[in-house]
């Protein structure tokens, strides 16, 4: 096992070479316990807290990692209103119409639309500190991975636990994560789906085509950082001149 202070110095090495993290703008605090590496603080997006999560595990010799990280929102809210945005995207969302949506707040839990006949899943979602948690059931990974989406895209937002079961139980794979990404591209208004080609491999998402302005280009990768289980996204946009 190596010594703490040489974890530290890993991680942080590793945090520093990666060029979608900023620890000047966004620090992050490395720690070490119980063989595990501790990373803590705010970063830049979604995507810098995955790879920091997985460029941290990737140190030789620790038995896991900590994550105590959030995102910057682009807009500081509180719990109410970031509970009140999120509510309308699951409860206006087409793909979730057949679910029931309960929201918890306060210890108290709120039915916001109790599905009939024929269900696709029961959510329940909760803000705690900006973090937001779904529980309950889906009946697919891609239901699954669409409230959580939603949840991302919340302003104010800060973290997504996305603890849905999938009921009945699929298994995952590349194509499951590729049929999610198309319905989120196409959910989402600040890009042109139809101008944007995706594949998947082994969880890695590898994005290409034309859009027009190198901010649709990043938001079309930070949707496919948002899908649960991705583990990279190689963003090959071209932004058309």
């Amino acid at each position: 096992m190596p010594a703490k202070d040489e974890v530290i110095k890993l991680v942080h090495g590793a945090l520093e070479r990666e060029p979608l993290i900023n620890l000047h703008r966004h620090p992050v605090k490395i720690g070490f316990a119980d063989d595990a590496v501790v990373l803590e603080g705010e970063v830049e997006h979604i995507a810098a807290k995955k790879l920091a999560l997985e460029l941290a595990g990737a140190v030789e010799g620790i038995r896991g990692v900590i994550d105590r990280l959030r995102v910057a929102p682009a807009e500081r809210k509180g719990d109410g209103a970031i509970r009140d945005s999120l509510c309308g995207f699951l409860v206006r969302e087409p793909e979730l119409q057949n679910c029931t949506i309960r929201v918890r707040a306060k210890g108290r839990l709120e039915v916001l639309r109790e599905a009939r006949g024929e269900t696709s899943g029961e959510i329940e979602a909760a803000v705690e500190d900006g973090v937001v948690t779904l529980e309950g059931s889906v009946i697919s990974l891609s239901h699954k991975r669409i409230a959580g989406v939603l949840a991302w895209w919340t302003p104010g937002c800060r973290d997504v636990v996305n603890s849905l079961d999938v009921q009945p139980p699929e298994e995952d794979n590349d194509g499951e994560v590729l049929d999610a990404l198309r319905l989120v591209l196409e959910m989402d208004p600040l890009v042109q789906a139809d101008q944007i080609r995706a594949s998947c491999r082994d969880y890695v998402v590898t994005l290409e085509g034309c859009v027009r302005t190198a901010e649709e280009r990043r938001q079309a990768g930070l949707d496919a950082w948002c899908l649960f289980a991705v583990d990279r996204v190689v963003n090959r946009i071209e932004v058309r001149k």
